[in-house]
């Protein structure tokens, strides 16, 4: 069983639900990441989704395209990446890890290549945004080979059927996202997307994670009702570059963030039990 297995498995037993954080790594300087990886965790962080900088995301809002372009900047690589889940991996073995990014970093190094590397870096999950199911075979082939989960992202417009063809491929947990547009985009409809995970539910038996639109505490604690995930990122990339020149002071700032929307969280959980 996975990391990110067992880690909902755990999280369901004791009628919890997930805290996913997205940061992009590198940004805004290389060093800072796996710091600010720690506070996260301590802050309440159940798996850390990291983004690998891309220079054309094309899912993501200004607030991730400019954390790109930060790192970027840097000169920050997959290969960096890589790197600082493995030294991440040296004082913490149990937080699974999800690297989210494109398809054009892994397939210039090579599938095969970069799951090695992840694997013995610590990587447990992998989302490429712009690799569908139904052109994944080899990639989720070798990622399998490698115990990696492959991640997958359901749309509100994704008909059932799809739905059904995208919990097929998927392992980990599907990322479902609540609003039509890019991250940041937009305030989201938890009535809305309570059907849509309703339909989902029907197709899969894996957990459920919801992201986009997600802003704060109170919104937080609305999704947890529904999924079994609340994936936030935009919020805390804003702080990150509000705190780009008082970096001693960034990882606190992020993970204060970060700990109210899992004080939130946790309330919602004690209230339905």
């Amino acid at each position: 069983m996975s990391r990110i297995s067992q880690c909902f498995e755990s999280l369901k037993a004791d009628g919890q639900t997930a805290l996913i954080p997205y940061v992009t790594a590198g940004d805004p300087e290389p060093w800072v990441t796996v710091p600010l990886l720690h506070a996260l965790v301590d802050a309440g962080a159940d798996i850390i989704e990291l983004g690998i900088p891309f220079s054309d995301p094309m899912c993501d809002g200004p607030v991730i395209q400019k954390a790109c372009e930060r790192a970027l900047k840097n000169d920050v690589s997959i290969r960096h990446v890589l790197k600082m889940v493995k030294q991440f991996r040296e004082k913490n073995k149990e937080t699974p890890i999800v690297l989210m990014g494109y398809a054009n970093p892994i397939e210039a190094m090579g599938y095969h290549n970069f799951a090695e590397l992840a694997k013995d870096a610590g990587v447990d999950g992998v989302l490429t945004v712009d690799v569908p199911p139904e052109e994944s075979d080899e990639f989720r082939q070798t990622m399998d080979e490698h115990d990696i989960d492959t991640i997958y992202l359901v749309a509100p417009t994704t008909s059932p059927e799809r739905m059904a063809t995208i919990a097929s491929f998927a392992r980990g947990f599907i990322y479902y996202v609540s609003i039509k547009g890019i991250t940041g985009a937009a305030a989201l409809d938890v009535s809305e997307v309570s059907q849509k995970l309703s339909l989902l539910r029907e197709k899969t038996s894996l957990p459920l994670g919801v992201g986009f639109g997600i802003r704060d505490g109170k919104s937080a604690a609305a999704v947890s009702e529904i999924a079994d995930a609340v994936v936030v990122g935009s919020t805390l990339v804003r702080c990150i570059e509000e705190h780009a020149d008082k970096l001693d002071e960034l990882p606190a700032a992020v993970a204060g963030l970060l700990a109210e929307m899992r004080h939130a969280i946790n309330a919602r959980d004690l209230a339905s039990a």
